[in-house]
């Protein structure tokens, strides 16, 4: 029998903004379970005035979670302390900087036109590592209690942000690692921001996110749990909130 460990369901749907103008969905997000009971998520959303955004935020997603699934797996000593997954995601973070700009050679533009930011969770039973450069935020909810891990880099204006191959990303990048016993996590690009977060704190709504939550834990066919948060990040009464590109990917710790 399997070892008990996260359910998980992620979605990116294209806001109704870029669907109005043509525009693709420029936010990815991809994740794996390592073995039950401990998952790696990334989350990033590419600048909307960035002509090749969306292939950064792939970029940067896919590269990220393939970093530390190739890195987890190797002995290390120490692998269980606070520096071990502190080092684990610096290195995430800086391969997906070294990814988003060699696809921009490849292309021949610059890694401008390819920004994005960027948000790298690694959770176990007993612990959630996050590291993020820009906006978007990581939610944890332990024995009722919710908490914003990590929240959107504080900015001069609205709307503005730091992206993962900015000359200062390096140095806006947040990296906490948490240590409890995590029942849901969450994490979720700036396009939900004003409908799930209490802004600007950047604390979190839970009456948006413990519905999701309970969802989640009760249902057994992961395909149909995306599906719904398919239809619930599509929803009429979700778009009158954003027109942004939303994503949200969310996990449930199994008993």
């Amino acid at each position: 029998m399997r070892e008990p460990g996260w359910r998980l369901a992620g979605c990116s749907v294209c806001g109704a903004g870029h669907e109005k103008t043509g525009l693709p969905c420029q936010d990815a997000h991809c994740w794996r379970e390592l073995r039950p009971g401990l998952v790696v998520i990334a989350v990033a959303d590419g600048a909307g005035s960035a002509p090749l955004s969306q292939v950064g935020a792939e970029a940067a997603a896919a590269t990220a979670v393939a970093h530390v699934c190739a890195r987890v797996d190797l002995p290390a000593e120490g692998a269980n302390s606070d520096v071990y997954w502190q080092e684990l995601l610096n290195e995430a973070v800086a391969a997906a900087r070294s990814a988003v700009e060699s696809e921009a050679v490849t292309r021949s533009t610059s890694a401008g036109e390819l920004a994005t930011t960027l948000i790298v969770v690694v959770a176990g039973r007993n612990f959630v590592a996050a590291a993020q450069i820009g906006d978007g935020a990581v939610i944890i909810e332990e024995s009722g209690a919710m908490q914003s891990l990590v929240r959107p880099a504080a900015t001069e204006y609205l709307n503005e942000t730091i992206f993962l191959t900015s000359a200062d990303g390096p140095n806006s990048q947040q990296t906490v690692i948490w240590r409890g016993r995590p029942s849901y996590l969450a994490v979720m690009s700036d396009g939900l921001q004003m409908a799930a977060l209490r802004m600007p704190a950047g604390d979190p709504h839970p009456g948006f996110f413990k519905p999701l939550f309970q969802f989640l834990s009760q249902q057994e066919d992961s395909s149909a749990a995306e599906q719904a948060l398919k239809e619930f990040l599509s929803s009429p009464r979700l778009r009158q909130r954003t027109d942004d590109d939303v994503t949200l990917v969310m996990a449930a710790m199994l008993d």
